[in-house]
């Protein structure tokens, strides 16, 4: 198993790969992996480079790195099974849809879970609304040591979970919980991946499930009409009422998962060369 695959999950001949957010870990995709295996699928948790480490680890990366991480366990992936499915939360939502854009021959659909384009939710103060200008600050030099500190309710509507994340997140277990701020560094190299991916959206052809949060914290629904005007594929919208950012964790998992199972699911099916009855 290399080490940018943070879980895999044996199952069928149709494989999913997800991909984790910014400064996130494979962990806030797991329970997904768990249930999409359940459904049949084999899946694949990638860890992007630079992650579940240190902010210095992150902050050697670029999106082209991250990128790199991904396209990896998808060639991986396509080894050992007949039909690659991708799906990400949050920067790994635009991941998987640049995936599907450079790699339409590899991709048979997309999971696109609170994609990122804006850091425009109604917990992100004024200061998150103008990292547009992260990428010149990163050119001039300026801010290395700086970051944007989450702030509650950090993506999780459910107060328990809500308390348990922060709780490790804050304890220095990036391994677990992610690093506690989003480095402006690193969120540069997003604002940089967000243009790239905003400009190749229309070439995604593979089918997209759009899910979001309809009350995200972090990245209002804009982002999410945003991939559905642009790309090419059919498209099928999920707004879920009672979660915020992390809707691969909160209350309506559960049904991120059976949605997201059945898409996918159709689109094999469909792909089958059906038998004729004797």
């Amino acid at each position: 198993m290399n080490h940018s695959a943070e879980f895999q999950f044996e199952g069928g001949r149709d494989g999913v790969l997800l991909i984790h957010g910014l400064t996130g870990t494979p962990t806030e995709m797991r329970m997904v992996g768990k249930g999409l295996n359940r459904a049949g699928f084999t899946v694949v948790g990638v860890r992007l480079a630079g992650h579940c480490g240190s902010e210095d680890d992150l902050l050697a990366t670029t999106w082209e790195d991250w990128y790199a991480s991904v396209e990896a366990a998808a060639e991986e992936l396509r080894g050992r099974v007949d039909r690659v499915f991708v799906a990400g939360l949050s920067m790994g939502a635009l991941l998987a849809l640049r995936l599907a854009a450079v790699r339409p021959g590899w991709i048979d659909g997309v999971g696109v879970y609170g994609a990122t384009f804006r850091y425009d939710g109604w917990s992100i103060g004024w200061t998150g609304r103008l990292s547009f200008l992260l990428p010149i600050f990163k050119r001039l030099g300026i801010g290395r040591e700086r970051s944007f500190i989450e702030q509650p309710p950090y993506g999780i509507r459910d107060e328990r979970l809500r308390a348990q994340v922060s709780a490790a997140m804050f304890s220095g277990d990036s391994e677990a919980a992610g690093l506690p701020g989003n480095p402006w560094h690193a969120l540069a190299e997003m604002v940089k991946l967000s243009r790239e991916v905003r400009r190749r959206l229309p070439d995604v052809v593979a089918p997209c499930f759009i899910a979001h949060a309809a009350d995200d914290d972090v990245a209002s629904v804009a982002n999410a009409d945003l991939v559905a005007r642009r790309v090419r594929g059919p498209i099928e919208m999920l707004l879920l009422a009672d979660s915020y950012h992390m809707i691969t964790i909160d209350r309506e998992r559960r049904t991120l998962i059976e949605r997201t199972a059945d898409f996918f699911g159709r689109i094999a099916r469909d792909a089958r060369p059906v038998r004729m009855a004797a």
